[in-house]
C-alpha cells in the first residue's frame, strides 16, 4: 500500500487538476503529460535495453504527422481508428529503422538512427507532402461518440489516460520475461546470446514498442495543438527528450515522468520575459543548458536520485 500511495495521489491530482488549475494550466500540464510519453518510449530503449537512439524524434514526428494527414479536411475523424493508424504508421518505421540500425553496435547505432531521422525530417521538409517548412494544420479534431478531442478538458483525461496505459504497459514489460531479457541484454548482450536468446529479435521488437508509443505521444501533440512541422523531427528534438530521461534519471519509469516534467517546466520558465527577463528569454537555450549541467553534475543519478542524496547530506 505503501508503494501505491504515491502514484494513486498523483493520478488523484491529475484527475482533479481541470478543475482549478484554468485553460493554460491544464494545456501545460497535458503537454507535460505527452511528452513523458515520449520520455517514456525512449527509457524503454535506453534504460532498460541499453540502447542509445538519437533518432527516436523521427517516430514522434511521424505519429503527428500520421494524425494530420490521415484526418478528412472538413469532417472530424473517428478516433477509434486514428489512434492505432498514427501508432502502426509509427511502429512500422520502427521497424524498417530498427531492422537495420541494430545490426550495428555504439556509436555506429547511434548515427545511424539519426541518419534514419533526416531522412524522415527531408521528407516533410522538402517536399509538399508535410507542407514543407510551414508545416500543415489539423482544421477538425477527431471525436469517439460524446467524446471530441476538440474540448481541451476532454482531450486532457485522453492524454492522463494515454500515460496511464503507457506508463502501466512499460511497468509489465519491465517485469515478465521479456523486460528480464531487455535487462540482461543491456549488462551483457553476448552471455545472452551464448544462452540461447536471440537478442537481436528482442531489441528489435523493443525498438518497435518503443517506436508505436512515441507515435502515440506524436499522435496526441498534432491533437493538442491542431498543427505540425519538420521540426518535431528534428535532431534537436531527439536530444531533448534524450535529456529528460538523463534529467530524471536513467533506468526508472518515474525518472522518465519526472524529467519530462522538470524540462517542460523549465523551458517554459526560461523563455518567459516575465520571469526571467527579456535578454534572458531571448537566449533561454543558454541558461536551460547550463542549469542541466549542473543538475547532471550535482545529481548524476538524475532528479529521482535527490531524495537519496539529501538523506546522505544530513
Amino acid at each position: 500500500m505503501k508503494k501505491l500511495a504515491l502514484p494513486l495521489a498523483a493520478l488523484a491530482l491529475l484527475a482533479l487538476y481541470p478543475l482549478v488549475g484554468g485553460q493554460y494550466g491544464t494545456d501545460l500540464v497535458a503537454k507535460i503529460m505527452i511528452y513523458a510519453i515520449f520520455a517514456l518510449s525512449l527509457e524503454l530503449l535506453v534504460g532498460t535495453t541499453g540502447l542509445v537512439c538519437f533518432g527516436h524524434a523521427a517516430l514522434f514526428g511521424i505519429g503527428a504527422y500520421a494524425a494530420v494527414l490521415l484526418a478528412p479536411a472538413s469532417d472530424p475523424a473517428p478516433l477509434w481508428w486514428m489512434v492505432p493508424a498514427c501508432i502502426a504508421a509509427a511502429g512500422a518505421y520502427a521497424l524498417f529503422m530498427g531492422a537495420l540500425s541494430l545490426r550495428t553496435k555504439g556509436v555506429y547505432f547511434i548515427m545511424i538512427t539519426l541518419a534514419f531521422a533526416q531522412m524522415a525530417y527531408f521528407v516533410f521538409h522538402d517536399t509538399k507532402l508535410g507542407g514543407g517548412t510551414d508545416g500543415i494544420y489539423l482544421n477538425v479534431r477527431p471525436v469517439a461518440g460524446p467524446f471530441d478531442a476538440g474540448d481541451k478538458t476532454q482531450l486532457y483525461y485522453l492524454v492522463t489516460a494515454a500515460l496511464l496505459f503507457t506508463y502501466g504497459l512499460l511497468a509489465l514489460i519491465r517485469r515478465s520475461r521479456f523486460g528480464h531479457a531487455l535487462a540482461g541484454i543491456r549488462v551483457n548482450e553476448q552471455r545472452m546470446r551464448a544462452a540461447g536468446f536471440a537478442t537481436y529479435a528482442y531489441k528489435l521488437a523493443a525498438f518497435v514498442i518503443a517506436g508505436a508509443l512515441a507515435g502515440l505521444a506524436g499522435f496526441l501533440l498534432a491533437v493538442k495543438d491542431g498543427f505540425v512541422n519538420p521540426e518535431l523531427l528534428s535532431w534537436h528534438e531527439s536530444g531533448a527528450v534524450l535529456l529528460m530521461i538523463i534529467l530524471g534519471g536513467i533506468g526508472h519509469l518515474r525518472g522518465a515522468v519526472i524529467g519530462a516534467a522538470a524540462f517542460v517546466l523549465l523551458k517554459e520558465f526560461y523563455a518567459t520575459p516575465s520571469f526571467v527577463g527579456g535578454f534572458l528569454a531571448e537566449h533561454w537555450q543558454l541558461t536551460l543548458g547550463f542549469t542541466i549541467i549542473a543538475f547532471v553534475a550535482l545529481l548524476p543519478k538524475g532528479l529521482i536520485g535527490l531524495p537519496d542524496r539529501l538523506r546522505r547530506g544530513r
